[in-house]
């Protein structure tokens, strides 16, 4: 909820699914409020027979019953999952990650670049290798450093 502004500025919209029945999420979104400072601000579905959570798989094999659904799935516009992660219960899920890869998914589908171990937004990319060099000098005009053949760092674009 705290995070909205980011991923408005993404054109992204959250949603989430609790195994919990409405009266819970009531509960729930007051606890939020009062522990984190922050209104619940996105749709939340109840899902209390988890058919919807076990159709996805969207909780820990080594889970009980009663713990939360702690999975994540980044879908496209295109309605295509780009992402799925799924915690143990006993850790938190990571929203800097997640907008970390949302950046990195929005930033590849538009250019011919790949992300490497550790970016973060400005970093420098790759080119994907199945762009050639007479094409990449088109799309990178300032060049790259070839390191490899198949790996040839850019400056982000766009950056």
């Amino acid at each position: 909820a705290g995070l909205k502004p980011e991923f408005d500025k993404r054109g992204v919209k959250v949603l989430g699914l609790s195994v919990d029945g409405l009266g819970d999420h009531e509960k729930w979104a007051d606890d939020i409020k009062q522990t984190q400072g922050n209104s619940l601000n996105f749709p939340l579905v109840a899902d209390h027979d988890k058919t919807v959570a076990g159709l996805y798989d969207m909780i820990h094999p080594n889970a009980n019953d009663t713990l939360t659904v702690r999975s994540v799935f980044v879908i496209d516009g295109n309605k295509k999952v780009r992402l799925i992660l799924t915690y143990p219960a006993s850790t938190g899920r990571n929203f800097d990650e997640i907008l970390r890869v949302v950046d990195s998914l929005q930033l590849t589908d538009k250019h011919k670049v790949a992300t490497p171990v550790n970016w973060t937004s400005g970093d420098k990319c790759i080119i994907v290798p199945a762009l050639s060099n007479d094409d990449a000098k088109k799309l990178f005009p300032g060049g790259w450093d070839e390191q490899r053949p198949y790996l040839r760092v850019v400056d982000q674009p766009g950056a």
